[in-house]
């Protein structure tokens, strides 16, 4: 009778929590559905005051404002395409550069690094990512761009300049300023991003899968390669993703570097100018209402290009889940 009478009152007290842990499941659905929601608003809100603001640059010029290389606030003819290119070009070098020497930390700090080398390591690449970017920007400026105008860019000049492709990409003064310095810094600053993610990606790997290839004979780059990327693909794609939507965004560093030029060339040596950099240059001046209105449908199209990218890379994801048979 007593076995009886515990079971039921076990049973008993079951029932009484069941509710109340229900009741706790749906505030927190609740909450975590409103916070996702706000979220959604917010981006909502941004895109339509950006687009409020942009209309009238875009009513008058049109498509045009992406194709016309014009920006001229005092005839107030303005054009987008000096500033895509730039944003674009100077983004593409930096994820050249920044992916390939992330992407050895994440692996050295991982794999190869003795126990005692790792921390500092680690440490020193946060502290890289926690310094402002104005900071980044000076010592571009003042450091990095002298050295180049006096030993990089003169040395790839008479080394590659004949070179028929190299040579048109490289063209340009050897002044340390351009859209080949925009993009080392840009690199620089995006590196500490995609190494922690990639480091932190890498170190989920379970041990006995590594160990495993180990024990068949792989070498480190076999189990690099066939074990530790496709666990953690997601992760690195993730990790360049960010760095990409750092770049592309980047503002202070980029103004200091890149020359604020409203002209394409070809080579990386010249001055150019970016989206970013445009409107932190200009917006303080802008006095008109159309002036205002491109500088604000600068801020769009930048977004467009940050959505678009974001949208690809979870596309691309989708597509590399659906080919092992996981569920999109």
């Amino acid at each position: 009778m007593s076995e009886m009478t515990a079971a039921q009152a076990g049973r008993a007290l079951a029932a009484e929590r069941r509710p109340s842990g229900a009741l706790g499941d749906r505030i927190f659905h609740g909450v975590t559905a409103v916070s996702a929601l706000i979220v959604l608003a917010l981006i909502g809100g941004i895109a339509i005051s950006l687009l409020i603001g942009a209309w009238p640059a875009l009513e008058k010029f049109g498509f045009a404002f992406l194709t016309s290389t014009q920006w001229n606030p005092v005839t107030d003819e303005y054009g987008a395409l000096v500033a895509i290119f730039g944003t674009l070009v100077t983004s593409a070098l930096a994820m050249l550069i920044a992916v390939p020497v992330s992407f050895g930390i994440a692996l050295f700090v991982t794999e190869l690094a003795p126990l005692w080398l790792r921390r500092p390591v680690s440490t020193a690449i946060e502290l890289l990512a926690a310094i402002p970017s104005i900071i980044y920007g000076m010592w571009g400026l003042f450091v990095l761009a002298p050295v180049l105008a006096e030993y990089v860019q003169p040395w790839l000049l008479d080394t590659f300049g004949e070179v028929p492709l190299i040579g048109l990409i490289i063209a340009g003064p050897p002044i340390g300023i351009g859209v080949f310095t925009a993009g080392m810094i840009l690199a620089i600053m995006v590196i500490p991003f995609i190494t922690a993610v990639m480091r932190d990606t890498f170190e989920v790997v379970p041990p006995v899968l590594k160990e495993s290839s180990y024990a068949l004979g792989a070498t480190t780059w076999e189990v690099v390669r066939s074990v530790v990327l496709p666990y953690t693909k997601t992760g690195v794609i993730g990790g360049i993703m960010l760095g990409l939507g750092r770049a592309l965004g980047e503002t202070m560093a980029v103004t200091f570097v890149i020359g604020n030029a409203h002209s394409i060339h070809a080579g990386l040596f010249y001055p150019g100018n970016s989206i970013s950099a445009a409107l932190a240059n200009e917006f303080t001046e802008a006095a008109g209402g159309l002036y205002t209105s491109a500088l604000i449908a600068l801020g769009l199209v930048l977004f467009v290009i940050t959505l678009v990218v974001l949208v690809l890379a979870r596309l691309l994801l989708l597509r590399l889940s659906a080919r092992q048979g996981q569920r999109p």
